[in-house]
This record gives structure tokens, sequence and C-alpha cells, in this order.
């Protein structure tokens, strides 16, 4: 879609213009012992693995995302916070679904972001689209990091098995839009977040 296609090339434009990773090196905290889901690069305080290795890493540098340390959150530490269910009007089938998930601010907290509204955080999906969006609207929105949809886990080759997303029905600057353009800033398939200080 149109649309898609522009907000992903202005938020890698706005995050291209922005400090990637941080300058000096830090000490890491042990690696996850199970795969890693979503990794978080950017002004974060904790780090657990170090920089991006080309050959490794491709799907993160295949989208061009640079770091010299991040933290990567594995399956288990997103199903240990404390979750929230959320029941949206979904844009793909019109229907309630239920939505199950950590608050992604409690997951930017774990790794220790800034606290400040105007820290911008870029979101990127497996398939490619990325969006730009503040932490005032991450805390306005209540975004989950969903992992469940009616009861279920979201599958990796569906829309999972992360989807950052929020309750359209109940936030009424999305609620009288068009059921297609209230989720612009709800990347499914999400595996990269991008905290960027202001």
């Amino acid at each position: 879609m149109n649309k898609r296609q522009f907000l992903t090339r202005a938020a890698v434009l706005s995050a291209t213009a922005s400090p990637a990773f941080a300058t000096k090196p830090a000490r890491h905290e042990a690696c996850n012992a199970s795969p890693v889901v979503l990794t978080i690069t950017g002004s974060i305080k904790r780090h657990n693995r170090g920089a991006l290795d080309p050959a490794f890493d491709q799907l993160l540098a295949k989208h061009q995302v640079k770091f010299s340390e991040a933290y990567g959150v594995d399956f288990a530490l997103i199903a240990s916070m404390p979750a929230v269910t959320i029941k949206p009007t979904t844009e793909y089938d019109s229907h309630q679904h239920a939505l199950t998930g950590p608050l992604l601010t409690d997951v930017l907290e774990h790794v220790g972001a800034p606290g400040a509204g105007s820290t911008q955080i870029l979101m990127h999906a497996v398939d490619g689209y990325a969006v730009m969006t503040t932490l005032d609207k991450v805390r306005a929105y209540r975004f989950i990091v969903a992992t469940q949809m009616d009861g279920k886990p979201l599958p990796l080759g569906g829309v999972g098995p992360l989807w950052a997303t929020y309750d359209a029905d109940n936030i009424d600057e999305l609620s009288s839009k068009p059921l297609k353009d209230r989720f612009e800033l709800s990347p499914w398939g999400l595996y990269h977040l991008q905290v960027i200080e202001a």
C-alpha cells in the first residue's frame, strides 16, 4: 500500500538522521538462553549483546539497522511480564479479537529507555514495514506487545510472534476513522525497536 511505503521510508529516513547506537562500549548482561524475538537498540541503558553482525543478523542488516550494542528480548522475558488484554476490531477481518501481551512501556522500561514523552520509537516488522512514534503516543494508546490472539500464540508467518498494537475502538482520534486507517502505527511481525532520545 502506498501509505505504508511512505510511512516506512519516512521512519527510516528520520532514524538515519539520529544516532543509532551508543558511542561508548558497556558491559553486557548474560545473553539469552532461548531465541531472541525482539532486538532493542538505541538510547537504552541495558544491553546483553554486542554489535550487529551482518553475516548472521541478516534481517536486521537487510533493513539497514545498525548498532554497536543491543538488548535481545526472548519470548520467556515477554511472557514473564504482566499481561494486558485488549479487544480491538482488526482491519484484516473486521472482527473483534482478544489480543494479549505486556504493555510496550513495560518492555521499554525493562531495557532502560528514556522516560521523556518526546522519545522516539522506531518499530520494524519482518515484512520491512517501519513506523515511528513517540513515547507519549505509546502511553496514550496503551500499546501492547501482543503474543496471543483469542488465547492462542501469534504464529511467525501469520501476524506474530509479536504484534505492537492498541485498542483503536477505544481511542477517540482513531475510532471514527475507517478501519483500514486505524492501525498505521501497529506493526505485526515486530522484531526490532530503535529508541531515539529527543
